[in-house]
């Protein structure tokens, strides 16, 4: 018997309306419910058919039917049959063709209903969220302006419009409280796909939320002619903002502060009141930091650009201020410029300065066997080391004021003495310890190097070539019975940093050093035909 299907304007008014409001495709909305008749028909004549709905997009027809697979070999009686089988009802079948079944409309009863619902429901909020993640995936970065649609456990749902963002409690401003149907404006920090479908997540409390801001409220940063270099910021508290100007005519600082300060009280106002320093970035870190301290006077910096630190001396006044609350203004300034700083007082640095003189001239005095009044010159003239006194040209020696030739070369010899008695000292000491010779011959290893190595047990140039940099230079800190490998795993990062600092390796030398020691690992590779030994397997 012959299956009429009937025509259903109905349903193509509905899918109509559906991809309107939701702004996706109707041919979606059609799959949607092609599948909740799908789910339904099978649930009417059992799961285990293979049971297919389609609708007409022009009449809206509903064809229900039953799809039969041909097969050489059966596997399922139910959803399969044999080539023979299918030609009594269809001469010309050929394998991988379909019996097709026409099976009357169903008549929809309640729990039908409510099941095709759901699957429609369901399969409208699929395809809406891809088109969203489709719409907002290469829109990260934006700041984008919203009504709060729900608030769940803090975390606030933000309608855009034509999609849903989420704005978590963690990325909102401190102590700040939205109500349903608030206008909120959020920086678009990430969307990406998750298990129940694609999220877009907000953020009030990101940095390049307030550069944005800024953007927004200053013409001149729109244009180009002001660049955001950085933003640091203590969300609903305080922030810095480093600013360059790209014409030599307008000041980045005053085009951002506005007239009587409209344009930053504007960024102010949005950001719940966050006090924010406008600091004019520098190409030279010294000078870039001093203003990122502001308020606080400097009186000295002092580079290592090695470790990237920089110790900061301000007036025993000015200590608290160049701290800040909790240390907020140190630690703003610190991820504004990228560097760690170190605040120190004019008198902490004296006394440190006093200390460093008072030991420099002891060791010269002991060592070089003169008075203090010798001893106290060269440390005057920066000279820190035996070494520095015993190899200097011979003029410079002795161009110190009160110095002559003659004392020049007598100290030069004295010190170089002194370096030879000493080395003598590592030199059996190293035999002690029984560290190897092709160790103590390696490129940059000193003879006190070999010995503080010795004592923490590496003896061997295999043994220095297991080590990192950082093993190296941790093992060779003057306190070397307290510091062994065992003890560098129980330092956190910040603790580590700090007696880095003072190792007399710095960090590209000791790399240096490690790579010389594994040298002889490569020696005997293979050559390629560029001429370069080929690197051994992991």
């Amino acid at each position: 018997m012959e299956i009429e299907a009937l025509p259903r304007p109905e349903l193509l008014q509905v899918a109509d309306t559906v991809a309107r409001d939701k702004s996706i495709a109707r041919e979606e909305v059609l799959e949607a419910m092609e599948q909740a008749i799908q789910k339904a028909g099978r649930s009417k004549y059992g799961h285990e058919h293979d049971i297919r709905a389609t609708i007409n997009p022009t009449t809206g027809a509903i064809t229900l039917a039953r799809y039969v697979a041909v097969v050489e070999e059966v596997e399922d009686e139910v959803t399969q049959t044999t080539l023979d089988a299918a030609r009594k009802t269809k001469p010309d079948a050929q394998i991988g063709d379909f019996l097709v079944d026409l099976l009357p409309p169903i008549d929809f009863g309640r729990i039908a209903a409510q099941t095709a619902k759901q699957v429609i429901v369901q399969k409208v909020r699929e395809a809406e969220r891809r088109r969203q993640f489709e719409e907002y995936k290469d829109r990260t970065g934006e700041v984008v302006n919203g009504l709060v649609k729900r608030v769940e456990f803090g975390n606030v749902i933000v309608d855009l419009g034509r999609a849903e963002a989420l704005l978590r409690r963690d990325e909102s401003i401190p102590r700040e409280h939205f109500n349903n149907g608030d206008r909120v404006r959020a920086y678009i920090f990430d969307v990406r796909e998750e298990q129940r479908g694609p999220q877009i997540f907000l953020s009030r409390t990101h940095p390049q939320f307030m550069a944005k801001l800024f953007a927004q409220e200053v013409p001149e940063i729109y244009d180009g002619i002001i660049e955001v270099k950085s933003v640091a910021r203590d969300s609903g508290s305080r922030a810095k903002i480093a600013v360059l100007s790209h014409d030599s005519g307008i000041d980045p600082v005053g085009a951002c502060v506005g007239m009587r300060g409209s344009r930053v009280q504007a960024v102010v106002g949005e950001l719940q009141g966050e006090k924010i320093d406008i600091i004019q970035w520098s190409q030279d870190p010294a000078t870039f930091i001093v203003n990122a301290l502001a308020p606080a006077e400097v009186a000295k910096v002092v580079l290592d650009e090695e470790n990237n630190k920089i110790e900061v001396v301000v007036p025993d006044d000015q200590l608290s201020l160049a701290i800040g609350r909790r240390g907020q203004n140190v630690r703003l300034a610190s991820q504004l410029t990228g560097w760690d700083i170190d605040i120190l007082t004019e008198s902490e640095e004296s006394d440190r300065r006093q200390e460093r003189f008072r030991t420099c001239s002891q060791m010269f005095i002991e060592a070089l066997d003169v008075e203090d009044v010798i001893a106290h010159l060269l440390v005057t003239e920066g000279f820190t080391e035996i070494e520095e006194v015993a190899f200097v040209p011979l003029d410079d020696l002795a161009s110190i004021e009160g110095f002559d030739e003659e004392v020049a070369e007598e100290l030069r010899n004295r010190a170089r003495v002194y370096l030879e008695d000493r080395d003598a000292e590592f030199e059996t000491r190293r035999r002690e310890l029984g560290v190897g010779d092709d160790l103590s011959s390696s490129e940059g290893v000193t003879p006190s190097m070999a010995v503080m190595l010795g004592e923490n047990g590496v003896k061997t140039l295999d043994d220095l070539a297991d080590l990192t940099g950082e093993d190296l230079r941790f093992l060779l800190l003057a306190d070397k019975g307290e510091h062994t490998l065992d003890s560098i795993g129980g330092l956190d990062d910040n603790a580590l940093r700090s007696l880095l600092v003072l190792s007399p390796l710095g960090a590209a030398e000791a790399d240096a050093v490690i790579m010389a020691a594994r040298a002889h690992w490569f020696a005997d590779e293979p050559v390629a035909e560029d001429g370069a030994a080929e690197a051994p397997e992991a």
